[in-house]
């Protein structure tokens, strides 16, 4: 359950960047893009992080992630399409993928990141 060790250094990081802050702040929400070639199931994703956040300062922070598609392009004809995958099986050896259209060999673009891309902070005020 690697969507564990995910979490463990998302929360990491984002503890990290909340204590370098000039004045303190909570955090309000992530925001991750995971191409779907990485193979994170997402809900046990969003259940470890919301585990993980109790009793911490990002607690009550909320996860929203954003999928993203992978991509095939020829180089020859200039194909370009999402990558679908049907099964699973890719997971363990690309597939050599040949184009539609002129039968040349595809390029795989994308698909295979993960990226904190937005935390959504707000200033905590002292209270008097």
């Amino acid at each position: 359950m690697h969507e564990l060790s995910i979490a463990t250094e998302l929360l990491k990081t984002l503890l990290d960047y909340q204590k370098k802050q000039e004045k303190p702040v909570k955090i309000l929400e992530v925001h991750v893009r995971i191409g779907k070639l990485r193979t994170v199931a997402l809900e046990q994703l969003r259940y470890c992080y919301n585990l993980l956040i109790k009793g911490t300062s990002a607690a009550g922070s909320k996860l929203i992630v954003e999928e993203s598609p992978a991509k095939i392009t020829c180089p020859i004809c200039k194909f370009n399409d999402d990558f679908n995958v049907k099964d699973d099986s890719f997971h363990f050896a690309v597939p050599s993928l040949t184009c539609p259209r002129c039968g040349a060999r595809l390029n795989l673009e994308g698909g295979d990141e993960l990226q904190l891309t937005k935390i959504r902070m707000q200033e905590v005020r002292a209270r008097t």
